[in-house]
């Protein structure tokens, strides 16, 4: 497979061609680029707006995961923020979604 080399706009370097997404080996890769341009949004949590910077496809990610919990975006980001310890915010809420893909992946719902 060949890779093709695009100039990179933020650091003037090189790096792969616009869309043209990871390569997998299998030549199947779903890669939507949209879903990883960064996002600003401002929540209430604890009392205080604060503004966390996430890709979209975690936006949706952290939108459905509130939803499946029955609880707003802010009670989760709450509950990440206050167990995060030193970590950035936005770092934990990917490694809190990451944690919880692994998990669903490692053991599946039993089939009835």
């Amino acid at each position: 497979m060949r890779k093709v080399i695009a100039h990179s706009r933020r650091t003037g370097g090189a790096g792969p061609a616009p869309g043209g997404g990871p390569e997998t080996g299998s030549g199947d890769a779903a890669f939507d680029p949209a879903l990883a341009l960064p996002k600003k949004r401002s929540l209430a949590i604890a009392g205080h707006r604060t503004s966390i910077t996430l890709e979209d496809a975690f936006w949706r990610e952290l939108k459905a995961t509130a939803e499946e919990q029955g609880r707003t975006v802010a009670a989760l980001v709450a509950e990440i923020d206050a167990a995060r310890g030193p970590a950035g915010l936005s770092a934990a809420i990917r490694v809190y979604l990451l944690g919880k893909k692994a998990r669903a992946v490692a053991s599946p719902p039993e089939a009835y």
